[in-house]
């Protein structure tokens, strides 16, 4: 991370926040998303599999690894979600066949005013039914006229 363009500090959307320190240009790759990386099935056991904490430093990094930030994880994780965000989480794959290897950036998705927090889709997405009780684990607090009140996306239709 350039500390010259990002910095950590409180956030109105969630606890702790990343914030511009200079204008940002679109394109502008900010920082890794890290954190020690484990299969599905070992963060489902580590953390109960459960979808009822409303917060998570878990990052899908591939169908069989996530990113656990909550472990040797960096100052990526304090990136809030946002309805209409201004970051995107790429995906770099590696070259090889060890799918642990492949790497998460985030990156200004617009120019990014000095001050501005950096915000990004979680696009999680639950097996479960979303019920507003899980609606409301999840909300959303970006403060956007376009904000859904959720941090979930809408499960995807089963083909029939």
């Amino acid at each position: 991370m350039s500390r010259k363009l990002i910095q950590v500090r409180h956030s109105k959307i969630h606890g702790n926040g990343m914030f511009a320190r200079v204008d940002i240009a679109a394109g502008t790759r900010l920082i890794e998303y890290r954190g020690r990386r484990m299969t599905h099935r070992q963060a489902d056991r580590l953390y109960d599999g459960s979808s009822e904490t409303g917060h998570t430093f878990l990052f899908t990094l591939n169908d069989r690894y996530i990113i656990d930030a909550n472990v040797e994880g960096n100052d990526a994780r304090w990136i809030n979600h946002g309805c209409e965000p201004n970051c995107e989480a790429v995906l770099v794959e590696h070259d090889g066949r060890d799918r642990r290897l492949d790497r998460v950036f985030i990156e200004a998705t617009r120019d990014i005013a000095a001050g501005e927090e950096l915000t990004y889709d979680y696009g999680i997405v639950l097996e479960q039914r979303q019920t507003p009780r899980l609606k409301a684990i999840w909300a959303c607090r970006c403060g956007s006229p376009q904000c859904t009140g959720t941090m979930l996306q809408p499960r995807r239709k089963r083909a029939g």
